[in-house]
């Protein structure tokens, strides 16, 4: 398999839009279609967007300093319906994006930066973050069916978690 790369310095944030009609092309353009829906998502807290975007398997996966290890879809869409309805407010912009594209598979690695916000404090994010993608034309397009992300910092790390875990996991 061989795989297109490309850098992008421009990234998906707060201004990320909806793009899922855009996420049916079988082309490089629908699966970053598909990568800018994900982050609209997250930033608008749509769990149906996001439900949408992640392909309804039970061996996707989603690998985070604030969820563990998740498999499947139904563990994967609880999690983030309790961290959307929560008391916390959070944001992330993806950034400094390399693309790794092969016809149906798409793969982005890059880093995530943001806030996470609760009642008291502000806690900066940064993650290292990889994203990969599918296309299945039966399940509507690009779909996500992994996502690994990670803090290097141990402070910003036992920060985030024990502020997450607080709030929202318990």
């Amino acid at each position: 398999m061989t795989f297109i790369v490309n850098h992008f310095t421009t990234g998906y944030g707060k201004t990320a839009r909806n793009l899922l009609n855009e996420a049916t092309q079988p082309s490089e353009a629908g699966a970053r279609a598909a990568l800018e829906t994900f982050y609209y998502a997250f930033n608008q807290h749509s769990i149906e967007t996001l439900t949408q975007i992640w392909l309804n398997c039970p061996l996707v996966q989603l690998n985070n300093p604030v969820g563990g290890m998740l498999r499947g879809y139904e563990p994967i869409r609880d999690l983030y319906s309790k961290l959307f309805t929560g008391s916390l407010n959070v944001w992330v912009e993806f950034e400094d994006i390399v693309e790794y594209f092969s016809g149906k598979t798409a793969i982005f690695a890059g880093e995530e930066r943001g806030e996470f916000t609760t009642k008291d404090r502000i806690i900066p994010l940064r993650f290292r973050t990889s994203r990969c993608f599918q296309y299945s034309e039966n399940d509507g397009g690009w779909r996500q069916i992994h996502h690994h992300g990670s803090i290097d910092n141990v402070k910003l790390l036992e920060a985030y978690q024990l502020a997450v875990n607080d709030k929202v996991v318990a």
